[in-house]
């Protein structure tokens, strides 16, 4: 009789979730994951049935509110990369990024400079692990929810957390990020 696998963990956090196999994830998916578990994170990793392009289709996949969704995004200020994470129902202000950092001016990263600086694929980025030298922003309307939702290294993989646990393993700065509802 075969002995039963135990719980996988991700970070400090065990799901109870017995695979009779080990589960093997994309290559980006599993460098999520390793970091989450060195980290000590309490986070949870999931694996979605179809990809979700957008902040829209990852929330309704996993069924949680819109603001929930965190949207990692990558610009260029003044020639460095920055990450932005704001709430999925929001848009990033580029002058308030470009502020954070101290910079003159903020772009969007075209889809090659999202790559090199995250080593994800656009649509794919997840906020961690990250050159230490890339600066990331997260916005204050975040830390108003007891849990989020981010990126995990593909469109099919989401790793819900709590925002302060967010904060600490990006060392993220909590600053404020999004465009001024119209």
């Amino acid at each position: 009789m075969p002995r039963p696998q135990e719980p996988r963990a991700f970070g400090g956090a065990i799901h109870g979730l017995v695979y009779p196999v080990p589960m093997s994830w994309p290559e980006p998916v599993e460098r999520v994951a390793a970091f989450l578990r060195a980290s000590g994170a309490e986070a949870r990793l999931e694996q979605l049935d179809a990809g979700s392009p957008t902040a829209a289709a990852a929330a309704d996949a996993i069924g949680c509110a819109l603001d929930q969704i965190v949207k990692s995004l990558v610009f260029v200020c003044d020639d460095s990369f920055v990450m932005a994470l704001v709430p999925g129902n929001r848009r990033a202000d580029s002058s308030k990024v470009a502020a954070g950092v101290a910079a003159a001016e903020a772009r969007v990263a075209r889809r090659d400079e999202v790559f090199s600086a995250t080593g994800f694929a656009p649509g794919a980025v997840a906020p961690f692990p990250l050159s230490p030298e890339i600066p990331i922003l997260v916005d204050r309307l975040l830390l108003s929810r007891s849990v989020v939702w981010v990126g995990a290294g593909s469109d099919r993989h989401m790793a819900m957390l709590a925002p302060l646990e967010l904060v600490r393993l990006t060392r993220g700065v909590p600053v404020d990020l999004v465009l001024e509802a119209a």
